[in-house]
């Protein structure tokens, strides 16, 4: 499965800015304010049943309804992506008898994963996953309504992961465009969960090398990714969790909103979510071994620098001591001209300093040699 990349301008439209958060303060609710930097919306719609298929772009929104409305007996998905233009959302809220509220939530574009039910049909909000290559969780909203023989798709970017079941409907591969309008909405959610397993595993490559790296380099620069990485984990999991309640509250719908055939289906991907969870539960128990891990191999690090200088110096009490004795200023002489015979009579030896060093040779020796049979002298 692919990702398509995201432009530059796409990823700035996601995020609302603050003049917009300022305005929605105190706003009534069900009021439409976008953001300056959303995309133009791009109109899109697929056309299929058994016998047919038909895909188009359309650049205005009348065009679109014209072929709507040409085959009702024929399932449709229409596709709007970018929210830049309020009247044209409006149209379609009009038309397709949207609550206003629900709208509210598409072009916040921010929502948790929910599912709401209103006269038997959805509106599903999910988040599309996938994990860049500056190692972050890159999420989008995808807003989903459901009618009789439409799905309705909104998203604020023009990129998405949704076109491997463009292409099932294309070809006509599975059952898909035998099914009803509802079957589409659940492809749909199946996929975007399955994109979710690419960027679990890509995470947890990224959480290998960051292991790997750990016994080479501990730096603090690879602490701080470790912490990055775990700001992610949790990211994904405030995801992943509404996800599941949100499939598991379809699964409990009457049989007017989802048919028995179809709950199979909706159980499937309640599995798929089920091991999303296990997996970011997992990775979460990973980032967190990972920071422990790294502060045992700096602790370790530093016992091994604390090692090191203990032998120094514990080598050099036993000289220090000798080299301090003779430092010592007992005078040989005394002042009547006698000789002291108890000071330090080695000083005036004519081996005597030859002695000592011999002396203070051995005295090391046998300090390295004690050390290294105890194994102190040992990395292991």
């Amino acid at each position: 499965m692919r990702i398509l990349p995201k432009s530059k301008q796409s990823k700035q439209s996601k995020q609302p800015t603050k003049s917009i958060l300022e305005r929605s303060v105190g706003q009534k609710p069900g009021s439409l304010t976008v953001s300056a930097q959303a995309l133009p919306p791009r109109l899109f719609l697929v056309t299929f049943n058994e016998k047919m298929y038909d895909a188009q772009e359309f650049g205005d929104y009348d065009s679109l309804m014209r072929a709507f409305q040409k085959f009702p007996e024929a399932r449709h998905w229409i596709d709007v992506r970018g929210y830049g233009n309020v009247p044209l959302l409006e149209r379609i809220m009009i038309d397709f008898q949207i609550h206003p509220l629900q709208m509210e939530d598409v072009i916040n574009d921010y929502q948790r994963p929910k599912v709401e039910e209103d006269h038997n049909r959805l509106f599903i909000v999910s988040r599309m996953v996938a994990f860049t290559p500056d190692h972050k969780v890159d999420d989008d909203q995808l807003s989903i309504f459901t009618g009789s023989n439409y799905v309705i798709t909104f998203q604020s970017d023009y990129e998405d992961c949704l076109d491997p079941l463009r292409e099932r409907i294309r070809v006509g591969k599975g059952a898909i465009r035998k099914k009803s309008a509802m079957y589409v909405a659940y492809a749909i959610l199946d996929v975007v969960l399955d994109h979710y397993f690419p960027a679990m595993a890509q995470l947890g490559e990224y959480a290998e090398e960051l292991e790997d790296c750990l016994f080479e380099n501990p730096s603090k620069k690879l602490l701080s990714q470790i912490l990055d990485l775990k700001r992610e984990v949790v990211k994904i999991r405030r995801i992943v969790w509404p996800e599941r309640d949100k499939i598991n509250e379809i699964m409990r719908m009457d049989e007017q909103t989802i048919p028995h055939e179809l709950k199979i289906y909706f159980k499937d991907i309640y599995d798929h979510a089920i091991q999303l969870i296990d997996l970011v539960d997992n990775y979460k128990e990973i980032t967190s071994s990972l920071t422990d891990l790294y502060l045992s191999n700096v602790s370790n690090r530093m016992n091994e620098v604390m090692k090191v200088l203990t032998i120094i110096s514990t080598i050099f009490i036993p000289l220090s001591f000798i080299v301090g004795l003779y430092g010592m200023n007992f005078s040989r002489e005394n002042p009547r001209g006698g000789i002291n015979p108890l000071n330090m009579p080695e000083l005036y030896h004519p081996y005597g300093y030859v002695t000592l060093l011999c002396v203070m040779g051995v005295i090391v020796s046998g300090m390295v040699y004690y050390f290294y049979r105890k194994g102190w002298l040992s990395n292991q």
